[in-house]
């Protein structure tokens, strides 16, 4: 292999002729000729049998040069990166300038990693929401669990919103019952909307024993048969029921929790939620400190790098279903989506994502972070934890220089959060409003005492 030349190209990209000598060629060719002559047949000759100068006199002199190039250029390519110091980060555009007696001359397009620089990453202003439970909060954590020890208790009354009634039920297109019209002993919370707009609002105000002819329309965007057609239901009412919720004492507690007391089971609601809460808010930080910090990344990114990215995206998504035995392409009809569409939506999070791997690997350099043996091995043990395997199957499907990456940018977002400016949300809009106040001062737009002070020395 020789890269014949070198040479600088817009938006990232090198481009490489490399060259591959005639010795190295012709073996490709025989290798790609002994592999696939059992599949050709040539008359006088058993099939697999015929010599390779046949085989070419009767097919052309270059019938095997397109196997014997896709043999040779990936390892070629490969060692013209590597002798080069190149960063890939797409795939190649490959282009055969020669194939034949002389060798094999091609083309790479190669689009490689852009230069970038962070700029401020200390310091930067992130809002961080306090977390703070009320009792309000508490009662609504409590809420499910009285929903689900509330009894219904049968009344004899008129029914109304909220409660549940047992019914019969049979609709009527002009005289005529239709398909899927018609129940029986039917339970509806009234107030649910699970019927079509107007029935359940006829149906308050009926008592145990009471029938009923409602007439109600059906949507316009209901189906084809019915949509907008006004019919009549024959209805009856076998109960009425209304929800009995449950006395909130120590018994209920005891009924719902293994706590003794409800003071004790809404106190630990209360830390549940606020824990909860606050890895809520924790999150909702760090985007924050890393939308700051890609705020302040100086970069261009080649399109076919974020392409890649989204396309790798697809493909790992793709082999997750293909595991599940659910063939890709059978979720994209489902779903009524194309691969185009996809990589449309993945290309933002692409770009984000690898504007987010540059900025904490830049302050990672800027700050001369390391990773020591002991924390890279301490990684790989909570790794094999985390994924039920040996320490040394981990290290065989996981690089050491990819999980020392990773806890490096692992540091440097822990050093760029730790160095943040927390505001609070009150805080934080006071400064963009004397922000914006400040801006439009300075386009000429004089402030009110300003203006004032004008006018009373005219």
């Amino acid at each position: 292999m020789n890269v014949k030349s070198k040479e600088k190209q817009e938006n990232s990209a090198v481009e490489l002729v490399i060259e591959v000598g005639a010795d190295e060629f012709e073996a490709a060719v025989d290798k790609v000729y002994r592999k696939n002559r059992k599949n050709i047949s040539v008359p006088g000759f058993r099939k697999g049998h015929a010599p390779r100068k046949i085989i070419e006199g009767m097919y052309g002199s270059g019938v095997f040069y397109e196997d014997a190039i896709d043999e040779l250029y990936p390892a070629a390519y490969d060692q013209a990166v590597e002798q080069e110091g190149l960063d890939p980060v797409a795939y190649p555009q490959i282009e055969v300038l020669e194939a034949g007696k002389d060798g094999l001359t091609f083309k790479a397009l190669i689009t490689v990693r852009p230069e970038y620089k962070i700029g401020d990453y200390k310091g930067l202003p992130v809002v961080k929401e306090e977390v703070e439970i009320t009792g309000e909060d508490v009662d609504g954590e409590l809420k499910p669990y009285v929903q689900r020890a509330t009894r219904l208790v049968n009344v004899d009354r008129e029914a109304r919103e909220g409660d549940t009634v047992l019914i019969d039920f049979e609709g009527f297109d002009n005289g005529a019952p239709f398909d899927g019209g018609k129940g029986e002993n039917y339970a509806l919370e009234l107030g649910s909307h699970s019927f079509i707009p107007g029935f359940e609002e006829g149906v308050v105000g009926l008592k145990p024993g009471d029938e009923k002819d409602l007439d109600v329309t059906f949507p316009e965007d209901y189906t084809p048969e019915l949509a907008g057609k006004p019919v009549v239901f024959k209805i009856k009412v076998h109960e009425v029921k209304e929800p009995q919720p449950p006395v909130l004492d120590d018994e209920f507690a005891k009924d719902v929790s293994d706590f003794e007391t409800l003071e004790e089971f809404k106190k630990d609601l209360g830390e549940k939620l606020k824990e909860r809460r606050e890895h809520e808010a924790e999150h909702a930080f760090e985007d924050a400190v890393m939308d700051a910090l890609i705020a302040n990344l100086e970069v261009e990114l080649p399109k076919a790098m974020v392409d890649f990215r989204a396309d790798q995206t697809i493909r790992d998504y793709a082999a997750r279903f293909e595991r599940q035995g659910i063939p890709f392409q059978n979720f994209l009809q489902m779903t009524g989506q194309t691969l185009e569409s996809m990589r449309e939506e993945g290309r933002e999070s692409a770009e984000r994502q690898i504007k987010y791997e540059m900025a904490l690997d830049a302050v990672a350099a800027a700050e001369n972070l390391t990773v020591t043996d002991e924390e890279l091995e301490a990684e790989y043990q909570s790794m094999a934890g985390q994924y039920g395997m040996e320490v040394d199957q981990v290290k065989s499907a996981a690089p050491a220089d990819d999980v020392k990456t990773t806890l490096l940018r692992r540091k440097a977002l822990e050093l760029v959060k730790a160095e943040a400016k927390a505001e609070k949300p009150q805080e934080a809009a006071g400064e963009e409003a004397l922000k914006k106040k400040t801006t439009r001062s300075r386009k000429g737009t004089p402030a009110p005492d300003a203006a004032k002070a004008g006018q009373e020395e005219e």
